[in-house]
């Protein structure tokens, strides 16, 4: 098939440090071009991908140093790059929110739309209904909660190519937080377990300028002179493997809706287990007692860390292969190009669609 693939122009495909969308999309585009597909992609110009690279900006928004820019102009300079060229794909796949509607909206039955974020946004509603006729990916089951009414073609788990991910046997006796500094993210909760057990935390983050007050306020108190936990800031998908593969567990301690939760299958890569609290996409992520715990609150959460060295990493490794695996991605977004483009029905979810690959 002839597959466009649109992404988010904020980080590099995939990302040079935090990123989780342009990561998957970097992810999806190298698999379906294993898998034998004809693949574009859209994106900035220091894209690392196996297909055709259609280059709409210079470089990505988030790192570009220049002080003035406008994410709304690039992304209509990139949707309208994509309307003279939409002709010649099969599927034309954004990842893009809803950016693209007004311009595919006579053309909608040749898109798929994933949805990468939450969705209970006051103003999200009242769009979803003007354009209903564009088929829509959801990345977890929960995530489509807000939006019931949605023209939801299936849900596809992300997944990740298991070749950049090192499996590690063993763990060097720390707990491990990767991911964003932010009040829903947790990471107070996440200082709090590791203090009351006494064991080493280390926390690679970004901190975003939004969250600047609360890393100042709440996090940076938490951690002075604290010898157990390490604050290590951003890191990449080189750093990725030696962090996460070191850790005893990750700890996942939301406090929101997660729509998936991308930490969650880079530690599970490498051997890692788990300890995530139930909420957002969670439960439908993490196998309980096989690649980690699932847990409903701190007491919970503490004894889950006692006990997740009686978990078989190599079985942790495993389960991600089979669910996680970017290939196991690709094939699943195949099966709803495949059925778009025959016009057959689609699959309301995840369960259905994986029965029928």
């Amino acid at each position: 098939m002839k597959i466009a693939q649109i992404t988010p122009l904020y980080e590099a495909v995939p990302p040079r440090l935090y990123g989780g969308t342009e990561r998957v999309v970097a992810h999806l585009t190298d698999a379906l071009v294993d898998l034998g597909h004809d693949v574009t992609l859209f994106a900035s110009a220091e894209a690392d991908t196996k297909a055709k690279l259609v280059a709409v900006r210079d470089q990505a928004i988030r790192l570009d140093p220049a002080p003035l820019k406008s994410d709304l102009a690039a992304h209509m300079a990139q949707i309208a790059e994509v309307r003279a060229l939409a002709s010649e794909f099969d599927i034309v796949h954004f990842h893009s929110d809803m950016i693209h509607f007004p311009f595919f909206a006579d053309r909608a039955e040749n898109t798929l739309t994933t949805l990468h974020g939450r969705l209970d946004l006051k103003d999200l509603p009242a769009v979803y209904k003007r354009w209903p006729q564009f088929p829509l990916v959801s990345i977890s089951d929960d995530q489509r909660r807000p939006l019931p009414f949605a023209n939801w073609a299936g849900t596809v788990h992300h997944g990740m190519n298991a070749d950049i991910y090192s499996y590690s046997e063993k763990s060097d006796g720390y707990l491990a937080f990767l991911g964003r500094i932010s009040p829903e993210k947790r990471p107070d909760r996440a200082i709090m377990l590791a203090k009351q057990l006494g064991k080493r935390l280390k926390i690679a983050a970004k901190v975003d300028a939004a969250d600047r007050a609360y890393f100042e306020d709440k996090i940076a108190p938490m951690m002075l002179d604290e010898p157990l936990i390490e604050f290590i800031g951003e890191i990449g998908d080189s750093e990725k493997s030696a962090f996460l593969g070191g850790a005893d567990a990750l700890l996942f301690p939301i406090d929101w809706p997660e729509p998936f939760g991308l930490v969650m299958i880079e530690a599970m890569a490498c051997g890692t287990p788990v300890i995530a609290y139930r909420c957002g996409s969670v439960p439908e992520v993490i196998d309980h007692g096989l690649t980690g715990f699932i847990v409903d609150n701190d007491a919970q959460a503490l004894e889950a860390i006692k006990q997740v060295e009686t978990l078989d990493r190599k079985a942790v490794r495993q389960r991600f292969e089979q669910r996680f695996s970017s290939e196991a991605m690709a094939r699943r977004y195949v099966a709803l190009y495949e059925q778009l483009r025959d016009g057959a029905a689609v699959y309301p979810s995840l369960v259905e669609l994986a029965a029928s690959a």
